[in-house]
């Protein structure tokens, strides 16, 4: 079955956009300025985090240059995307390829995927100007990312200018006092101030009345409002520990979060990561994952929080060629599947080499390597490769399809919804909203209005800049 409607051409370009040079940089495990006592995104109880870690000074550099954390939970529901527009249908993936050139695709010439833009030169594209597009159950086609695009990532919350942590923090306490909640002033204090900002408006706050801002949030506030501000006053990385901890707490496991994160952070967030839940925890992230997981997927999870991905942005095409013949050999060119084969090069590889080894496949197999993955794997360890497959594609229509599979249909994937606008809100989100108009023929910011209701969708659009 081949899917309609794939863009023959990418994006139209976006132009000036200046390249994120920032590097990420996080503060040092156990200095998370965290109160115990937060709901968890999603209910339940809050994990404990000691006290004695919160820094007095609250002062965490900002975390502008972030590298694309996010994540791609695997396949969405059936039920299928709009197609792409301006395309024929039934171009699936059989076509042999066009040449040794594969001309009509569009060539990135640089992608981030660490602290800022590495250049990565690519011999050219898929046959027939797309990716070979079979995906079961409807899912939506996986565009590469647009040249203009990959130039350099831009978030839609930026620092704020003349920022003073004093004055904000006596807005908040204003906005809080007395009968009622003036939210509109919370909203506006919190959609433009970054995350580092935020950090030093909590610090103080602490200072100025020797109260605790989340705790007087949290008394103010309820539902989706509460889960999304108590999201944007998490440090990045203590967010990203305490979302994995969260999802193995309690009965059952949330293998979505922990694929979103785990199979998409650099080797330093990883590491952070790991060491961040050990100190506000107690636990140790690898033996958790062993005892909530099992089979392939726990092996492709405990590579993950290794944080051992080589990170050389220069792309070895002989390598690419060697790798898509190992894969091909080790799934459809074979009886059964070598998953260990699968494993080690989506779990060792550079996310530039790996999408020169998705190309070079699709000229060993006449498939694209999406869905080979799709035809020899399922489940979790299924949408564990694939996401990593699809962050070395293209980041932004990743988080644009993610974005809308948790507003379509009858009620809305909130925990979701938050997760990815707070965590990309000062990295690609501009990048993200072009590409979902793309894709959907629709707005994010018109996607939200629909879907959510009162200050909680003021925030969300304040922060997604609508």
């Amino acid at each position: 079955m081949s899917y309609p409607g794939y863009p023959p051409t990418g994006y139209p370009p976006f132009p000036g956009y200046p390249p994120a040079g920032q590097e990420s940089s996080f503060p040092p495990p156990g200095q998370y300025a965290y109160p115990s006592g937060f709901p968890p995104v999603g209910g339940g109880a809050y994990p404990p985090a000691p006290s004695s870690s919160y820094p007095g000074a609250g002062g965490y550099p900002a975390p502008g240059g972030y590298p694309a954390p996010g994540g791609y939970p695997g396949a969405p529901p059936p039920g299928g995307a709009p197609a792409y527009p301006g395309v024929p249908p039934g171009q699936g993936f059989g076509a042999p390829p066009g040449g040794a050139g594969f001309s009509g695709y569009p060539q990135p010439p640089s992608q981030s995927y660490g602290g800022g833009p590495a250049q990565v030169p690519l011999p050219g594209g898929f046959p027939g100007g797309q990716i070979p597009s079979q995906y079961p159950g409807g899912q939506a086609p996986f565009p590469s990312q647009p040249a203009a695009m990959t130039q350099g990532a831009q978030g839609t919350v930026r620092p704020a200018a003349n920022f003073d942590a004093m004055r904000d923090a006596e807005i908040l306490r204003k906005a809080m006092k007395g009968f009622g909640t003036d939210e509109q002033a919370i909203v506006d204090v919190v959609a433009s101030r970054s995350s580092d900002q935020r950090q030093k408006i909590k610090a103080a706050f602490k200072t100025m009345y020797g109260k605790d801002l989340i705790k007087d949030l949290k008394s103010e506030l309820s539902g989706n409002m509460e889960e999304l501000i108590l999201a944007l006053f998490m440090p990045p990385t203590y967010y990203d520990a305490w979302s994995l901890r969260n999802a193995m707490k309690g009965a059952g496991t949330q293998e979505r979060v922990l694929i979103e994160i785990l199979c998409t952070r650099t080797n330093q967030e990883i590491r952070e990561i790991v060491r961040c839940y050990q100190s506000e925890f107690g636990r140790d992230l690898e033996k958790d994952i062993r005892s909530d997981t099992s089979g392939h997927f726990e092996r492709l999870l405990v590579s993950m929080c290794q944080g051992n991905r080589d990170e050389n942005q220069n792309v070895n095409h002989q390598l690419a060629q060697e790798d898509a013949q190992r894969l091909y050999q080790a799934g459809e060119g074979r009886l059964g599947t070598d998953e260990s084969c699968f494993n080690m090069i989506l779990a060792t590889r550079s996310f530039p080499q790996l999408k020169a080894t998705v190309e070079a496949y699709s000229r060993v197999a006449n498939r694209d390597l999406l869905s080979s993955v799709a035809r020899e794997f399922s489940g979790n360890v299924e949408s564990g490769l694939k996401t990593i497959l699809q962050c070395a594609l293209n980041r932004p229509a990743f988080f644009a399809e993610r974005l809308y599979y948790s507003m379509k249909g009858a009620g809305t994937d909130d925990s979701t919804l938050v997760r990815i606008v707070v965590t990309r809100s000062e990295i690609d989100l501009v990048q993200i909203k072009q590409t979902f108009s793309q894709m959907y023929q629709k707005t994010l910011g018109t996607m939200i209005s629909s879907d959510t209701s009162g200050d909680y969708r003021k925030l969300l659009l304040a922060i997604v800049g609508q």
